[in-house]
């Protein structure tokens, strides 16, 4: 069983056999150790340990390793960029947001990718899923940077803050309030080694104005001063890759005329409120789908009509006119597997996966029953409030056990039958790789991305134990 430390010291003797700290930085001394148990160990304290203290000290031997073992924090600016100039084509990057089981899911995903000498794959966590897995930025950033020194893995990590989600009802009552949320969020994620952000405040958007300019508005411009914002905290030199997005998911489709309506008022804004500062690198689109699919009373999820047009001709003009790496779709785990290649086939940048993913672990015939019925307990217990009138039991346990992730997070890690639940996500991440084009791309990523080796300062606990230690 993976070991919890109860102190900086006790941590730092537990992995004794793996790395050492030289300097104020950690050193390899057994990589195979390393990737065993020790790095297992640091993660399992940085999520569970009820010390601040030991957990800052698991969160930094996490970073550090990382650096030492060259699985580091990247930004994917650069390989959109080639994108937009029409260097790079034919594949759609998966952006995977890991709700549970984060520490053995990065690992298997980085294991799958090595496996298919895969380099384009972003890890991602919205910012509504913080909430409810229990996993703040620092928390998902470090226990993704140790499953990928776990799998082994030498190159960029993608790291991304998914849906930096305006709400509209705390805008409308407050709308400086709920902006200092997002900004608040993005030096949080930026702190924690994210170097991808995406910004949604499509939510914004009001379809009752009378043009598209004045519905894109409030859009662009919050858009505009995050942007700002985020181009500030870029203190080691990498640029960070930031999204945006003109349709909420879930609603309509998205037009060209959105679109434009949204790019140029955001190059406006930038170029009157920030001059020089650098925008978006790709933009989200609505094509009919829906977060967590389409639920029918059984509680499955039900098959939706995408509109693959939208991603062809927004993600087009996207490219030639404003010089990004096109469009991203959202809500798109659920569908079934026979579309996915349709995405690079019409030049889909970028795709999200969350609930496919979470169904894929709760649904499997290994999952314990007991613990089944826990979560369908809790949700009963605490989520009633979100059940809507027409809502089968079926369709509210679906759309609410999410809120359960969290509650259960230590039970979810130390899942008896978890290598049997892993196969099976591994076996789903290598079809999606193949689907999405992204298999034989490591190279193309190593072109054009170069991460950047980033330091942090040993926590006072670390260095009050080596001390300690040396007498």
């Amino acid at each position: 069983m993976p070991y919890v430390a109860t102190s900086a010291a006790d941590l730092l003797a537990q992995v004794a056999g793996a790395l050492r700290v030289e300097g104020g930085r950690v050193a390899i001394v057994n990589d195979a150790a390393l990737r065993g148990d020790a790095i297992r160990d640091i993660a399992w304290t940085a999520a569970f340990a009820t010390d601040d203290d030991t957990v800052a000290a698991a969160q930094w031997l996490a970073w550090e390793a990382s650096q030492a073992a060259g699985a580091r924090s990247a930004s994917i600016q650069d390989l959109y960029m080639a994108r937009a100039r029409g260097e790079a084509s034919g594949f759609t990057v998966p952006a995977i947001n890991i709700r549970a089981q984060t520490f053995d899911m990065a690992r298997v995903i980085f294991e799958t990718a090595a496996a298919g000498d895969v380099g384009a794959v972003i890890l991602e966590l919205a910012r509504s899923e913080q909430t409810y897995t229990y996993q703040r930025p620092i928390d998902y950033a470090t226990a993704c940077l140790a499953g990928a020194v776990a799998a082994g893995w030498k190159g960029p990590v993608f790291l991304q803050g998914d849906h930096y989600q305006f709400n509209a009802k705390k805008f409308a009552a407050d709308p400086e309030a709920m902006t200092e949320e997002i900004r608040r969020a993005c030096r949080l994620a930026v702190d924690a080694g994210y170097r991808n952000i995406d910004i949604d405040s499509s939510t914004l958007v009001d379809l009752s104005l009378a043009t598209v300019e004045e519905q894109q508005r409030a859009n662009y411009e919050r858009t505009a001063e995050l942007a700002a914002l985020i181009r500030s905290l870029e203190a080691d030199g990498v640029t960070i890759s930031i999204g945006g997005e003109i349709g909420e998911v879930g609603k309509s489709n998205s037009t060209e005329g959105e679109l434009h309506a949204y790019l140029d008022g955001l190059r406006r804004e930038l170029a009157a409120s920030a001059p020089g500062v650098l925008g978006i690198s790709k933009v989200s689109v609505q094509t009919g789908t829906s977060h967590g699919g389409y639920v029918l009373p059984d509680g499955s999820v039900g098959t939706v009509a995408v509109d693959f047009d939208v991603h062809r001709r927004l993600g087009e003009v996207a490219r030639r006119e404003y010089g990004l790496a096109g469009t991203v779709q959202h809500g798109a785990s659920t569908l079934p597997d026979e579309m996915f290649h349709t995405f690079r086939e019409v030049e889909t940048a970028e795709i999200h996966l969350a609930t496919g993913f979470q169904n894929a672990l709760f649904e499997h015939a290994a999952f314990p029953s007991e613990l089944h019925a826990k979560i369908e307990a809790y949700c009963f217990a605490n989520a009633l409030d979100e059940r809507k009138p027409d809502q089968t039991d079926q369709q509210f346990v679906y759309t609410t056990r999410k809120k359960a992730i969290g509650p259960f997070k230590r039970e979810l890690w130390d899942l008896a039958t978890k290598d049997e639940t892993l196969a099976s996500q591994a076996a789903k991440v290598k079809f999606l790789f193949h689907e999405l084009g992204v298999i034989g791309s490591r190279a193309m990523v190593d072109r054009f991305v170069t991460p950047v080796e980033r330091h942090r300062p040993a926590p006072a606990a670390v260095v009050e134990a080596m001390v300690a230690a040396a007498g």
